[in-house]
């Protein structure tokens, strides 16, 4: 406060009315930004992350996942991070759908990975271009993944990203998705899968082919191919399935050569 008797003309006491308010609302300005400047920095330290886990991812790493996500500013903090990733669209990682982060402690968080869904891949012009179940080319890449079958035998014109490949029988899609899901339910993995002109299957296995034809007992042909293929280990030739039925179970293997 400033006393009005210090001060014999008026005109003083207003100048120093005003310098004094100034002073005061430099202080106030002083701790609130003292205060601001020591809340942020409690809060990068606390919310600093130092412990990730990773679940759902596959093809990547923990630490690869990890350096994609903690970019950025403060691309470290577990409150910023959970904000940003919720169940954000992923445009620049191949093979990735989402990812979601989640604030497991102030310090700890999980990322969660959604990975796309890939059924086979065609080879066209030298890249292997990845679909989906509905035949979505999801992602071309020079990579080839290991547990992705090539797709052979189907034509196209050409193949355009994030459009559906122009297959004349787009039940086609539907059969691959059910062949690659039994394949990993009996703990298979084909290299190929051949389409023949006339929509039968054939599956390769290194030097040995498996021909299933037509979209009938495919469960029932698979799981055999999982009792036959060890005893044609260092073998070529080829695994008839095509009249397989459950009633007869006639299968027969013809050896290259002979």
């Amino acid at each position: 406060m400033i006393d009005r008797e210090q001060y014999s003309d008026a005109r003083e006491y207003v100048r120093a009315q005003i310098r004094h308010r100034r002073r005061m609302a430099a202080l106030r300005a002083a701790v609130i930004l003292l205060i601001l400047s020591a809340a942020a920095a409690f809060f990068v330290a606390y919310f600093k992350v130092r412990s990730v886990t990773v679940e759902g991812s596959s093809r990547y790493t923990k630490d690869e996942i990890s350096s994609m996500v903690m970019t950025g500013p403060l691309g470290d903090n577990s409150v910023l991070l959970s904000l940003r990733y919720r169940d954000k669209p992923i445009r620049n990682i191949p093979f990735i759908e989402t990812m979601k982060v989640q604030v497991v402690a102030h310090d700890s968080i999980r990322i969660r990975v959604y990975e796309k869904t890939i059924a086979g891949y065609v080879d066209y012009l030298g890249t292997c271009m990845y679909f989906d179940r509905d035949g979505i080319v999801v992602e071309s890449s020079k990579e080839k993944l290991k547990d992705v079958p090539e797709v052979t035998g189907l034509k196209f014109q050409s193949i355009v990203l994030y459009k559906k490949l122009p297959a004349e029988n787009d039940a086609v899609f539907d059969r691959i998705l059910t062949v690659t899901q039994l394949l990993s339910k009996y703990g298979l993995h084909a290299d190929r899968i051949y389409f023949s002109t006339t929509s039968s299957m054939s599956l390769y296995f290194g030097d040995v082919r498996a021909d299933l034809g037509e979209d009938q007992y495919t469960d029932e042909k698979i799981s055999n191919l999982r009792k036959i293929l060890p005893s044609l280990k260092n073998k070529k030739g080829t695994v008839d399935l095509v009249n397989y039925t459950p009633d007869t179970s006639y299968i027969t293997f013809r050896e290259k050569g002979s």
